[in-house]
């Protein structure tokens, strides 16, 4: 269900058009280029990154900037990666039209990630209740990029064939996440 926010496009206005001169469609899996330049959401329970407990900092598939760090992700039960709170400055919020939740985007490339909701006091003993929200994230959306340098990054696409991302290739991207992790 693509997502329904006020529309602004996710194109214009935002730093990263495109990586590396290639079209989005080139450079994303089919499930990434869905969630991220569709505004699409991925079945729940679809992704890795949902279980995913490691230390480290979760970054925007479509350009790599840090998002969340872990310490913030919690279990909500949903079938999606929560979080309680953004990095500072990573994400733009945009008021829906269907619900009361708004659209989460990266604040870099413009890509949808998901969705925030004013329900974290449901989820007590987690970070969601004392910033009471939670940010519905989808996990293809997402690269995670563990504190252990022995460990590779996880993207969190689970819809897909795979390509071979990016990121995989851009060791200098690789090591700015890392750089960045918690």
């Amino acid at each position: 269900i693509p997502s329904v926010a006020l529309s602004k496009s996710r194109i214009d206005g935002y730093p990263v058009q495109h990586v590396d001169g290639k079209d989005w469609i080139t450079v994303l899996t089919s499930g990434q280029y869905f969630v991220l330049r569709q505004g699409g959401t991925e079945p729940l329970n679809s992704s890795p990154l949902v279980g995913e407990t490691r230390r480290g900092v979760y970054v925007c598939a479509g350009c790599v900037a840090p998002l969340f760090d872990s310490t913030q992700k919690f279990d909500s039960g949903t079938g999606w990666p929560s979080f309680a709170a953004p990095r500072s400055s990573s994400v733009e919020l945009l008021p829906s039209l269907l619900f009361s939740g708004s659209e989460v985007r990266c604040q870099r490339c413009g890509g949808h990630l998901g969705d925030v909701f004013v329900d974290g006091y449901k989820f007590p003993d987690t970070a969601a209740a004392v910033t009471g929200k939670r940010y519905c994230i989808n996990g293809a959306a997402l690269v995670f990029v563990p504190s252990d340098s022995d460990s590779g990054p996880l993207g969190g696409d689970g819809l897909s064939e795979r390509r071979r991302p990016f990121w995989k290739n851009d060791q200098k991207a690789l090591h700015y996440s890392r750089s960045q992790a918690i």
